[in-house]
C-alpha cells in the first residue's frame, strides 16, 4: 500500500501514527512544502519571547520519520491531484503515485485589499516557523510595529515581540480583540491586561492606505507612523488541489466524519477540512489544534482499513497572553449564568437543556468538566447544576456517571 499526505503538519502527523496502528509495512510519503520536521505551531510566539528555544519546537522526536518508515520530501510542493489516475504531480515536476491520500494543506493568511501595502518594506504575517524567522530578523529595540488584526494570531504575535521592541499598536475592524472567541466583557478584560503591558489599541477601524511606513485609518483619518507591518487579519484553508481535482469544497475541503472526502481514496484532516461539528450538528472548519490531531488520526486509521470516526469535534480554544489566559468551549447561546470579578471571569451558557458552552478567564478549576459536558451534551437535569456553576467536580455527577468517568479515566 502506497501512502501520501500532502503536508507536513500536526494532522499528517497524526495520520502517520494512524496508519501505523494497523499497517506497519505500507510505504508512507509525506510532501513539505515547508523545510522543517513537524513543530508546533502555538509555540512560534513563544520561541520570539525566549520561552521556547528552536530545538524544542519539534511535535515529535528526531527520529519520529525514521521509526515509522517515513519518506519526507522537504521543501517541495504539490501541484495537482489526479484523482483519476491516483496521481500527485509536485512543482518540481515529479509524479508520485498513491493508493490512499490525505491531503493536510492547512491554512494561508488572507490579506485584505490596502492601498499601497506592496511599498511597505518590513511587511510580515506570522504563521510559520519561516514566518517567525524573518520577522525575528527585523526586530529592535529602537522599533515600532504595527499589528492589523485582533484575533488570535495578531496577539500571539503581540506577546512575542513586545519586549524586543519599542512600541506595539494594534489595528482592528472589530468592536473588541478575540471577536471569534470572546464576547465585549470578556474581551475588554484580556484587553486590560493587554494594555497594561504598553500594547496600544485602536478598534473599529482599519487601515486604508499606506504612504511607505504610515498607515492611515479608514473611520478616524488617524496616521500611525511604524517601522514593522504584521497583518494577521485572517486565513483562508488551502483547499484548491480538492477543488481542481472536482472535489466539494465550501470554505474547506468537504468531509465527512471519517475524513473521507467526495474523491475515491482522498482523505483531508487539519485546517483545511470542512468537518463535523457536534456542537452545531453540522460540518464546518475548526482549526484547532486538538482537531487537527484527532482528525488526522481518524484518517490514518481509515486509510489502512479501520472504521474510525471522528464525531465529537467542538469549538476550544485554551490560550492565554501574559499573566492573562482564556478557554472556551462551546457555543454561546441560551441563557447565561456568569461570575465576574475585577480578575476573573466566568460564563455558562445553557440551551435546550444542556450546557452550550463556556468562556472562562484566569478561572480554570476543574473546567475539564465544563468541557466535558458540552462535548457530551450531559443533560443537565443529570447533575447538581448548582455546585458545577460554582466548584466544578465529579460529586456533581450522579453515582453512575460518575463511575463511567472514572472507568474512562483508567
Amino acid at each position: 500500500m502506497k501512502y501520501v499526505i500532502i503536508g507536513n503538519s500536526i494532522a499528517a502527523t497524526a495520520c502517520i501514527e494512524g496508519i501505523r496502528c494497523a499497517d506497519k509495512k505500507g510505504e508512507i510519503t509525506v510532501i513539505s512544502a515547508e523545510d522543517h520536521p513537524v513543530y508546533g505551531r502555538p509555540l512560534i510566539s513563544y520561541c520570539l519571547l525566549g520561552r521556547v528555544k528552536r530545538e524544542n519546537m519539534n511535535y515529535r522526536p528526531a527520529d519520529f520519520y525514521q521509526k515509522n518508515g517515513v519518506n519526507v520530501l522537504y521543501g517541495v510542493r504539490a501541484e495537482k491531484i489526479d484523482a483519476a489516475a491516483k496521481t500527485v504531480f509536485l512543482g518540481s515536476g515529479e509524479k508520485v503515485p498513491y493508493d490512499r491520500l490525505l491531503v493536510a494543506t492547512g491554512s494561508r493568511p488572507f490579506v485584505p485589499p490596502m492601498q499601497g501595502l506592496e511599498g511597505v518594506k518590513d511587511c510580515f504575517s506570522f504563521m510559520t516557523m519561516d514566518d517567525m524567522l524573518a520577522l525575528e530578523g527585523a526586530l529592535s529595540p529602537e522599533k515600532n510595529v504595527l499589528v492589523i488584526g485582533a484575533g488570535l494570531i495578531g496577539l500571539k504575535c503581540v506577546e512575542g515581540i513586545l519586549a524586543r521592541v519599542k512600541s506595539v499598536t494594534v489595528v482592528d475592524m472589530a468592536d473588541r480583540i478575540l471577536p471569534s472567541i470572546l464576547d465585549k466583557e470578556g474581551a475588554a478584560l484580556v484587553q486590560r491586561g493587554l494594555e497594561a503591558k504598553g500594547v496600544k489599541f485602536v478598534l473599529a477601524d482599519s487601515a486604508a492606505r499606506f504612504e511607505g511606513n504610515t498607515a492611515y485609518l479608514k473611520n478616524s483619518g488617524a496616521a500611525i507612523n511604524f517601522d514593522i507591518l504584521v497583518v494577521a487579519v485572517g486565513v483562508r484553508a488551502n483547499t484548491e488541489l480538492v477543488k481542481e481535482a472536482g472535489g466539494e469544497v465550501n470554505r474547506g475541503i468537504v468531509v465527512d466524519k471519517g475524513m473521507h472526502t467526495t474523491l475515491a481514496d482522498v482523505y483531508a484532516a487539519g485546517d483545511c477540512a470542512e468537518g463535523y461539528d457536534s456542537s452545531i450538528g453540522a460540518n464546518r472548519v475548526l482549526a484547532l489544534l486538538p482537531n487537527a490531531y484527532f482528525q488526522g488520526y481518524t484518517a490514518g486509521v481509515n486509510m489502512a482499513g479501520g472504521m474510525a470516526v471522528h464525531d465529537d469535534a467542538i469549538p476550544m480554544n485554551a490560550i492565554g497572553f501574559f499573566e492573562t489566559h482564556v478557554l472556551t468551549a462551546g457555543t454561546y447561546e441560551g441563557e447565561v449564568i456568569a461570575e465576574i470579578t475585577p480578575d476573573k471571569y466566568k460564563k455558562l451558557f445553557i440551551k435546550d437543556g444542556r450546557l452550550a458552552g463556556f468562556i472562562l478567564i484566569n478561572d480554570f478549576l476543574r473546567a475539564g468538566i465544563y468541557t466535558s459536558l458540552v462535548r457530551e451534551k450531559t443533560p443537565l437535569e443529570e447533575v447538581d447544576l448548582e455546585l458545577l456553576e460554582h466548584c466544578p467536580q465529579l460529586l456533581a455527577f450522579g453515582k453512575d456517571a460518575r463511575k463511567h468517568k472514572l472507568a474512562r479515566r483508567v
